[in-house]
């Protein structure tokens, strides 16, 4: 902000004090206030001061205390002779549990770490969420809190350089929400909940992927990301091992999306939005989060909408699965599962994550950390659950990508089989008539002048195993309910390694959020350009819509009719954007008659 002027206004009645938080750098576009990192308070404040951005020297505090904090507003109208920076204020909400004050920058309030629950630390750990403690004063929401501990982000291939993620703090103190509003008014703009990925055991809401500032402008909306508890904090089941001593039902992660969507509902409208009208959207885990929470006892009536993205109603874990995952995980922390509830309360984090790592190798699993099917909360399998009717009057749009499984073989330790004989091998401890399904797909292949090796056979059947088929299975459950809901698939090809991937995993998140060429990393795995522009606006006035009433369908998608076992129409995510009915219907009907399997990892 060179030769720039900060025009620092006291709001009346509070003359006494006034103060200037430069933001964050990726606040301001299109030129970050990389010299204007500072906080200043003064007690005898002028109507209006002048200050110069540059180096802050320490004389320069020498009026100010942090003792008074009262509200006010803040405006940066920087003089430059070129290029340009909407003002910039400061926001002050009043929430049920305090005061909590952030940037307004180009139009948008963005409200980070939120508390929404109490530090799950000491005797808290492996409880569900508690109220947090109400605050004095106002709480300063302008960084993103820590995360859930969680294992070193290694070994993620494409997404260590899409994501770009500034490793956050890990801790158990994590239980802070993020909040994206147009405006900070009685308008009640549609709400969307974002829930993250990871496996149950990784990511963050704070990832800068998952910015919520071009989707909630595009849409006068309010967006939301949360973080929970994961891993062996969040999704493991001790109350069967302990014997009740720590009486973990291994759901306590989704219980932290429950407490998350609770302040929702009770603080929402202070930020301009509708408790009215929630959407949860998530993908991988976070979209297996959203089916779970669609057959969760503790969420009914939380939120109106659904979008389950790469993951759907398949996910979680019988009482005797997770008992084997707890004993495993105990073990390998090296302590008793006759220990005292201190004694577990007592354990390091930082080992429970190495030990949680550990038992996911031993049982051979890719997400032992999972929803539990606890008898009291968690009923069913979620997708049986919604077949009974507990998604009854909730909206769903559900989807995934064409080839899901691309993505983790291009990661270490996902090997691809090379032969026919491997490939036989690899699917037949997941899922019964692995010989037929593999004639189908080939066939499907060979028909359309595909590929058809071991390879990209392996690569096209995983991808519909774990994330195709159960979209279209809750799309088909919820249709023989009479209850409509719309089916999606990305088919926009990621150009990564001269388009190796395909259509992969985690491709829909860049243009949902608007954030695919967010930088390089981001870029190179989503794309950019205006083609990648172009799907980012569709996408979003998609996920807006359906936000806003609960049907997607825009001028660009007004064939896409609500998904039926009879016409199954299908949204196409591509370039350009289309409708199709029963697309690669082929290797759809394989999986008529199979159960075993399906969504597991």
């Amino acid at each position: 902000m060179s030769n720039g002027l900060a025009f620092i206004e006291p709001v009346p009645p509070h003359k006494r004090c006034c103060r200037f938080y430069a933001p964050r750098a990726r606040f301001l576009q299109p030129e970050p206030l990389d010299l204007a990192r500072f906080r200043r308070m003064c007690q005898h404040a002028p109507a209006v001061a002048k200050v110069r951005s540059g180096r802050w020297q320490p004389q320069h505090t020498a009026a100010f205390t942090p003792d008074s904090r009262p509200p006010c507003r803040v405006t940066v109208r920087p003089v430059r002779s070129r290029g340009s920076v909407e003002e910039m204020s400061m926001s002050i909400v009043e929430t049920q549990y305090g005061r909590v004050e952030s940037v307004r920058a180009n139009g948008m309030h963005a409200f980070l770490a939120v508390p929404f629950a109490a530090p799950p630390v000491g005797e808290l750990r492996w409880r569900p969420p508690a109220d947090p403690t109400p605050w004095g004063g106002v709480r300063r929401a302008v960084d993103f809190g820590a995360q859930s501990w969680q294992p070193a982000l290694e070994g993620m291939g494409p997404l260590q350089f899409a994501f770009n993620a500034d490793r956050a703090e890990r801790h158990e103190d994590c239980l802070y929400l993020n909040v994206w509003t147009p405006g900070l008014d009685n308008r009640k703009r549609p709400v969307l909940v974002w829930i993250h990925g990871g496996g149950f055991s990784g990511g963050t809401g704070g990832t800068p992927i998952y910015d919520g500032t071009a989707l909630a402008r595009r849409g006068d909306a309010v967006v939301v990301t949360i973080n929970y508890r994961l891993g062996a904090l969040g999704f493991v089941n001790l109350s069967e091992v302990t014997g009740g001593r720590v009486p973990a039902t291994g759901n306590e992660g989704l219980l932290d999306q429950v407490k998350a969507l609770r302040w929702v509902r009770d603080n929402i409208e202070a930020f301009g939005g509708d408790p009215g009208r929630v959407t949860i959207f998530g993908e991988s885990a976070g979209g297996m989060s959203v089916g779970a929470l669609m057959a969760f006892g503790p969420a009914a009536g939380l939120f109106h909408r659904a979008i389950p993205q790469s993951g759907a109603c398949n996910t979680a874990q019988s009482v005797a699965r997770a008992t084997e995952v707890a004993e495993g995980l105990l073990e390998l922390a090296g302590v008793s599962a006759n220990a005292s509830a201190a004694e577990l309360l007592a354990l390091d984090p930082e080992r429970l994550v190495e030990a949680g790592t550990g038992v996911s190798a031993k049982l051979g699993g890719a997400m032992v950390f999972q929803p539990c099917i606890d008898g009291v909360q968690l009923t069913d399998l979620p997708l049986d659950a919604v077949v009974a009717g507990s998604a009854d009057g909730i909206s769903v749009m559900v989807g995934a990508a064409r080839d899901e499984w691309r993505l983790f073989t291009a990661m270490p330790g996902f090997p691809a089989p090379e032969d026919d004989a491997a490939l036989q091998q690899a699917l037949a401890g997941r899922i019964d008539g692995a010989e037929a399904v593999i004639s189908a797909y080939r066939s499907a292949r060979e028909g359309r002048g595909e590929a058809a090796d071991a390879a990209t056979l392996y690569s096209a059947i995983e991808s519909d195993r774990v994330f195709r088929v159960p979209a279209i299975r809750l799309g088909e459950a919820l249709a023989a309910r009479g209850q409509e809901s719309f089916q999606y698939l990305f088919t926009w090809e990621s150009p990564w390694e001269d388009g190796r991937l395909g259509s992969p995993h985690a491709i829909d998140i860049g243009f949902v959020f608007g954030t695919h060429a967010l930088n390089p990393g981001s870029a190179e795995f989503f794309g950019s350009g205006d083609a990648a522009d172009a799907l980012a606006g569709h996408v979003q006035d998609a996920w807006l819509a359906f936000a806003a009433d609960g049907d997607p369908r825009t001028h660009a998608l007004e064939d896409w009719q609500p998904y039926t076992p009879d016409t199954r129409a299908t949204a196409l995510f591509g370039d350009p954007v289309s409708v199709a009915f029963d697309p690669w219907g082929e290797e759809r009907a394989a999986w008529d008659g199979v159960s075993a399997g399906i969504g597991t990892l």
